[in-house]
Formats: structure tokens, sequence, C-alpha cells
């Protein structure tokens, strides 16, 4: 269809492959056009050859070469936050979109629930993380009720699902996932903590989101989540509450200390989720795979959407 976007991928790992995958089955809006990775036998570049997609193994150099690259509108970045940097700048010279799947995070972080309207105009748009994708929206619902003073989540996922781009970004993806809890959560200060599983059979994505919060009726918190998850529904099915939200209640006679931040009145709220994945391209536990993937392709669909409709 000629009125779809040509995209390319650039990371031919587990979380490239996943977004191939999900854009050939399920987008109306992207077209896929050209895989991209370094390893010349990697699965990813295997499987875009025979799905009958131009590939090449010479990183976004390579792309740049190919005459399928005019053509490209959004490049997908989905390899390590310091080759990002080297890509971002490729993708600005010859006025790519980039969408950033990777903890770089140059351009503004997104979390399609949350804040996606106010940087469709954006050429370079970072998702953040896995763990944020799946805990933010979190925040934000605690944070739109009562304010959030600290937030901490821990985010489990499978270590079969963590691929070697993953596991080199550990100390970027707690960062970024710290700072996009503040920026696009709303807390005050966020904490984040990623745990990679060994457990077989591997274990569904599990995530823990701890806020404290300012009082207020605990009835319209709980009211909060339960919206955001549905809306979070619309394009991560898999992603689900194991249980209803917990509260502790911290008053004059009770406060809770907080390290370096001191004595805490108000609302404490803990939140257990699961996102189970899609299964197209790892199997349903890597939900840290579908909720990244699923993001970066909801927000890059959206993108295409407004620049048509003002063009």
């Amino acid at each position: 269809m000629a009125s779809k976007a040509k995209v390319a991928i650039v990371g031919s790992g587990n979380i490239g492959t996943d977004l191939m995958i999900k854009i050939m089955r399920t987008s109306e809006t992207l077209e896929m056009g050209v895989m991209v990775g370094i390893d010349p036998d990697s699965d990813g570049l295997a499987r875009a050859k025979k799905f009958g997609f131009a590939t090449t193994h010479e990183g976004l150099e390579g792309l740049t070469k190919m005459p399928e690259w005019k053509d490209i509108v959004v490049v997908f970045d989905a390899t390590s936050a310091g080759a990002h940097k080297h890509n971002a700048a490729l993708c600005e010279k010859d006025n790519k979109i980039i969408i950033d799947l990777t903890p770089a995070a140059i351009g503004p972080y997104v979390v399609p629930v949350v804040n996606m309207d106010q940087h469709l105009d954006a050429n370079n748009i970072n998702m953040v993380t896995c763990g944020g994708q799946a805990t933010i929206p979190m925040v934000h619902a605690v944070d739109r009720i009562a304010h959030v003073q600290y937030a901490e989540i821990v985010a489990s996922i499978s270590s079969k699902s963590a691929g070697p781009g993953t596991r080199a970004n550990i100390d970027e993806f707690t960062e970024t996932t710290s700072k996009g809890l503040e920026v696009v959560g709303g807390a005050e200060q966020g904490k984040a903590i990623i745990v990679l599983n060994p457990a077989e059979p591997p274990l569904v994505m599990r995530d823990t989101v701890y806020t404290l919060s300012d009082d207020c009726d605990q009835a319209k918190i709980v009211e909060s989540v339960n919206a955001m998850v549905e809306e979070v529904q619309s394009y991560v099915p898999g992603y689900r509450l194991k249980q209803e939200v917990q509260f502790e209640r911290f008053g004059s006679n009770n406060p809770l200390h907080i390290p370096g931040r001191g004595d805490f009145q108000g609302i404490k709220s803990s939140i257990f989720l699961e996102v189970e994945g899609a299964g197209h391209y790892l199997p349903k536990y890597a939900g840290n795979l579908d909720i990244m993937t699923s993001a970066a392709m909801r927000t890059a669909e959206r993108v295409i959407e407004r620049r048509m409709a003002t063009a």
C-alpha cells in the first residue's frame, strides 16, 4: 500500500526481530523495508531474508549506501545506547525519524499512554526501557490522583529473553528507567531495579511498583490504576494486574523514614503487574520484548498519522 510508511530496523537481535514480525502482521500504517545488523549469521537477518526483505550486516552505514535508504521514513534503533548516538547523527543528517529502543535517551522519553501526543513532532523519540514502559503508566496513574514523592520499581524478566544488547545496557537501563519515573511518571525521585531470572521454565515478565504519595482517597487511586491498565492493554493485551492495589498509610504517629529524604507521611501504594508477550518471536514469557516493541510501533504509527494529516 502506497499509504504505508517504509521502515528500517537497526539491530537484528531479539527486540528487532520481534518488532519486524509485529509490523508485518499487525501494522496498518508501517511497512517493513530493511533489516540491519552487524552479525551476518544472526537469526533476525536470516528471517528477514526469508520474508523477502532487504538486509545488510554492515550496520546503519551499510543501509545508507543501499538504494532502499531513500524510501525509508522511520528508523527503529534496537542496538545499544552507545551505538545509538552514532545512528542518531546519521538519521538526523538525512532527515529520518528515529525511534530509539535503547536507553540512550537523546530524544524525549515517550510512553504512549502518558505523553506520546506531546512529542509527535520530534525526529528522535526515546522509548525509555521495557521496565519503564510497564511501570511508568502506573506511577503516572497514582501521581494524577496524589503527588508521588518517591517511586521504586523492580522489573523481573526471564534471562532467556535478555539478549546481548539488553545485557550490555543494564547500567543505562536502571539510569534511564529511574529518570523516566520522574520525567514522565511525575515522581519527585525514582529508582529502578532489574532482575534477570534464570528460572526454568522461563517466567513471564513481572513488575512491582511502589509509590509514596500524598494522602488521598485510596479508591481514586484504584480507579485510576485500573483505567490506566485498560489503556495499556489497547496495544499490549498481555498487560495486567496480578492482584488488587495494596495500601499502607503513614501518619504523624508512624512516619516512614526514607534515607536521604527524611520522614514520609502519606500513602504507600504497591502495584503488582504481569506482562505476557504476544509470542510473535520469542515465547509469551518475553513480555519485556512485547511491551517495548508494541509501544515503539504505536508511537511510530501516531507520528506518521500526524504528519500525513498535516502534510
